[in-house]
């Protein structure tokens, strides 16, 4: 077989919506074939310097867990955490050096030494506006995506506006604020005066050039305060004063700097401040903080807060009542549009904001949206006339709405797409039979073909065509036999939805090996009866586990998307090679033991980590991943985990349970039991979810009360006053216990330093049958509030956890704190039983005159497994790459099955 076509992965760069890029470049970078395809990760600095990234980088959970490095990073007496560009002015050798640390700095002329195509995962500016498009076609490497020319356009959504209003797109009402005209007084009030009469009902205020709905806001155009924060919030302007900054206690104001400083949700930094007629460049959030301190110490005084990464130019536009939209449009092999089956998004009054985008179950996606056949096969005839109109290559994403009346309006059309796993553009494709894997060959064989036409019959892209084209045939007719195992996700509890973003990690991972055929299985049920499905590839794309469960229990095919998929067959045979699109159907665990060969288990929490799952297959004979059912039993239970590490002498904090038993006997006496034992603040969790899971610091007998009256409840629905004193997020999971656990907060005390870690563990089978554990480098944690918020833990670019942990400066007591806690985690494994691989939470007390102290928080036997979470940056610094890890559980487990009948 011909040498690998070599993909250079570009992703991260130094736009708002860098770190969506980072993970999907991560995305591709997992799912690349590689039976076809060397990936080679490119990695874009806030400088827009070009990085051959050490590839143990790329399965950070952020950009800013490796990028600045450390070694960089000046002390932060408030915890912020900060890209590079806020490390100040850096001369060429600093910059370079950085790079130098975590890769090899590439010229933009020496990238073809490298890279034979250029994937691009770039969002917003020098990224999908036509810059590296250019750059790239100087230098003669074929690309994904659109050209020069329709990348600029698709970028640009105030010219996009004229140009659809020119070729007779239906349109909202809409008008154009230069920045200029915003910043003046007289001309800002004619602005807001033609707003006012211009708009009825609602109005979108959004920046022309941003994605990723960022500084979108919808606002009544009456309302003239929140209309000028609004368009303020587009600009990337923020206003503050004296009455308001004062009201902010310390801790406050250090939240609304962080808050300020973010990229997505705020303005970011370097920022410029505004006062007294003076103007100032500020990098970093404590020069920031100091300076709206400075400034705001006198009463009736002001700042203007303007984002260095500003834009010029807002669109305000009629709101579209109706619903909302999205939908890929491809090219087949002859260049024809063809529009996928559009997915509604459901999110009820919310913005469809960040959050809302990326973290799952905040919002649905519907796929096909919920129409008849007659109005969804207008979206895509309106998608395709939009994808040829602005002369889009290869694939787009056009977002829209559809009123009740039937128009259709479109209204961001994008040249690329997010490439999260549960992306729009996945979780199309998937309707047509591609799986990731499959799908992105597709993208990267069509942009070769549009790259011949926009480079002039390019001999580069021609002969990559011509070497790809080749292997894919040789792939197809190869007969291979591979290790059949059965994915099991999702689940009833609230951690059913990172299971599923587990789940999906784990299967796509095998789909793009050489060694295993993975096969989705989908749990449901109650505590009381579950059952298991096996589901096709569209199911397990679906955005969330309700979904998935909602389309296997209720499935049927929809005759648009079947229509798509006769469209669309020549696609599939070529790529697929096979029908991946089964009908979903309830199975039982002697039929699955007949299907595959092992399980890999994804669920959390119960069922799962309980023992009941290990139980069926262990009854059927099917070898699984991590502890057996004894274990497992254990350490599902937070308390009884506790109370067996406390009698073999490990630290773990004080604890007790509050029943809803006692509690409804006895409020007050109920109430009095728990603040004689634990002083405020304490921490409530329950005693068997994990994932960050309704656990929270409480500060007060009112903070308590509300927390039993959520944990307690009667009904699934949350009682909205407890929930918002306890400023629980909208659409946030909180489970129904009969009981919940009670823990003293573990504070710092007399310590020189204090971390919090999560560490991960991988066992092996020795020559003699004994098992040994390899206990990796764990992990700081930084949490932005009293507990690390499911965000952190698990959604793209929002948490960051250092790897490895900053135990000491002294680099001597680091590795001596290091070897302790390892040493310590790997004991407290060995009494819980646990076998294959774990996590284990601790809080770290570092001295510089005797041993580190370990304190216990929690411990996963199934721990969570989303591409971004972060034991497998521990793993990478053992040199196991995500597939090398959960190949190596695999292997444990089907040993440790053998062992158990005797067979080795």
């Amino acid at each position: 077989m011909a040498m690998k076509i070599r993909i250079g992965i570009i992703f991260g760069g130094s736009s708002r919506e860098r770190e969506i890029s980072f993970a999907g470049g991560r995305t591709v970078y997992d799912n690349l074939n590689k039976a076809i395809f060397e990936p080679i990760p490119i990695f874009v600095d806030s400088f827009n310097n070009f990085v051959l990234l050490d590839w143990h980088f790329v399965y950070k959970g952020s950009i800013r867990d490796f990028y600045p490095p450390v070694e960089f990073i000046q002390d932060s007496p408030n915890m912020y955490q900060v890209y590079a560009e806020s490390l100040g002015a850096m001369n060429n050798e600093q910059v370079s050096s950085m790079c130098a640390s975590v890769g090899k700095q590439i010229l933009s002329t020496d990238l073809h030494k490298v890279i034979d195509f250029a994937f691009l995962c770039l969002h917003g500016s020098n990224g999908e506006d036509g810059r590296l498009q250019g750059m790239l076609e100087w230098l003669d490497i074929p690309y994904s995506g659109s050209g020069i020319l329709s990348s600029s356009l698709g970028m640009n959504k105030a010219i996009q506006k004229d140009m659809m209003v020119n070729a007779n797109f239906s349109s909202p009402k809409y008008i154009r604020i230069k920045r200029n005209d915003w910043v003046q007084t007289k001309t800002r009030e004619i602005i807001l005066k033609e707003i006012s009469n211009g708009f009825d009902d609602l109005c979108v205020v959004k920046p022309a050039n941003q994605g990723s709905s960022i500084g979108v806001s919808i606002e009544k155009p009456s309302e003239k305060a929140s209309l000028v924060r609004a368009i303020d919030k587009a600009f990337f302007i923020r206003h503050i004063d004296n009455v308001e900054w004062s009201s902010l206690d310390d801790k406050a104001k250090v939240s609304y700097v962080k808050s300020l400083c973010d990229i997505r949700e705020g303005l970011g930094a370097p920022l410029y401040l505004e006062h007294a007629e003076k103007q100032i460049l500020l990098h970093h959030p404590e020069q920031i903080l100091e300076q709206l301190n400075s400034c705001l110490a006198a009463k009736s005084t002001h700042v203007v807060l303007k984002a260095k990464d500003s834009e010029q130019l807002v669109i305000i536009e009629d709101f579209i009542h109706g619903k909302e939209f999205s939908c890929i449009v491809i090219e087949d092999e002859k260049g024809n549009p063809i529009a996928l089956p559009p997915t509604e998004i459901r999110k009820g009054k919310e913005l469809f904001d960040y959050r809302s985008k990326y973290l799952p179950g905040l919002s649905r996606k519907i796929t096909p949206i919920d129409l008849p056949a007659e109005q969804l096969n207008k979206i895509r005839v309106e998608c395709e006339r939009l994808f040829v109109e602005l002369k889009f290559n290869v694939y787009a994403r056009i977002d829209g709405f559809i009123n009740d009346k039937g128009e259709v309006f479109l209204n961001d059309p994008n040249t690329t797409s997010g490439m999260m796993p549960s992306s729009f553009f996945f979780h199309q494709a998937v309707e047509i039979g591609l799986n990731p894997s499959q799908f992105i060959t597709f993208i990267i064989r069509s942009s070769l073909s549009a790259r011949m036409v926009d480079m002039m019959n390019s001999r580069v892209a021609e002969e990559l065509m011509t070497q790809l084209d080749s292997t894919i045939v040789k792939l197809n007719s190869a007969n291979s036999i591979k290790i059949k195992i059965a994915v099991i996700m999702g689940g009833y509890s609230s951690e059913r939805h990172i299971s599923i973003e587990s789940g999906r990690n784990i299967f796509e991972k095998l789909a793009s090996s050489e060694k295993y055929e993975p096969i989705p299985i989908f749990l449901t049920g109650n505590d009381q009866h579950f059952d298991i499905y096996q589901i096709p590839i569209n199911i397990l794309l679906k955005d969330n586990a309700d979904d998935i469960k909602e389309k296997t229990l209720h499935h049927s095919e929809h005759p648009v998307v079947n229509e798509i998929r006769r469209t669309c067959a020549p696609l599939m045979l070529k790529y697929a090679g096979q029908n991946q699109l089964v009908v979903p159907h309830k199975i039982n665990f002697n039929e699955l033991a007949d299907n595959v060969d092992a399980a890999f288990i994804a669920l959390h929490g119960r069922p799962g980590e309980d023992g009941k799952i290990q139980q069926q297959l262990e009854a059927v004979g099917i070898p699984y991943n991590g502890s057996g059912i004894v274990s497992s039993q254990l350490t599902i239970d937070k308390f009884q985990t506790n109370e067996v590490l406390k009698q073999h002498g490990f630290q773990v904090a004080k604890h007790a349970i509050a029943s809803k038993g006692d509690w409804l006997k006895d409020p007050k006496a109920f109430l009095q039991n728990i603040t004689q034992q634990f002083e405020f603040p304490f921490i409530a969790k329950p005693i068997d979810d994990g994932c960050s899971s309704a656990v929270k610091k409480i500060h007060s007998e009112q903070e308590l009360i509300a927390f039993t009256g959520l944990m307690f409840r009667d009904t699934e629905e949350l009682p909205q006053q407890e929930a918002a004193f306890l400023k629980i997020k909208l659409k946030e999971e909180f489970p129904v216990k009969q009981a919940y656990l009670v823990e003293e907060l573990i504070a710092r005390k007399d310590a020189d330093n204090f971390i919090e870690i999560t560490g991960g563990m991988l066992s092996h089978v020795d020559d003699d049958g004994k098992m040994q554990w390899e206990v990796f480098q764990p992990s700081e944690a930084l949490s932005e509030g009293d507990v690390l918020s499911l965000e952190e833990k698990f959604l793209a670019g929002q948490g960051q956890n250092i790897t490895p942990a900053r135990y000491s400066k002294d680099k001597s007591l680091d590795k001596k704190v290091s070897d302790e806690v390892r040493k310590e985690l790997e004991q407290a494994a060995v009494v819980l039983g646990i076998e294959g691989y774990a996590r284990i939470d601790a809080f770290v007390r570092i001295y510089k005159s005797k041993p580190a102290e370990v304190i216990f928080i929690e411990v996963n036997s199934l721990p969570g497994m989303t591409p971004a979470t972060c034991i497998f940056h521990q793993t990478a610094i053992n040199g196991y790459k995500p597939y090398d890890f959960i190949d190596s559980i695999l292997d444990f487990g089907m040993k440790k099955q053998k062992m158990a009948v005797g067979a080795i």
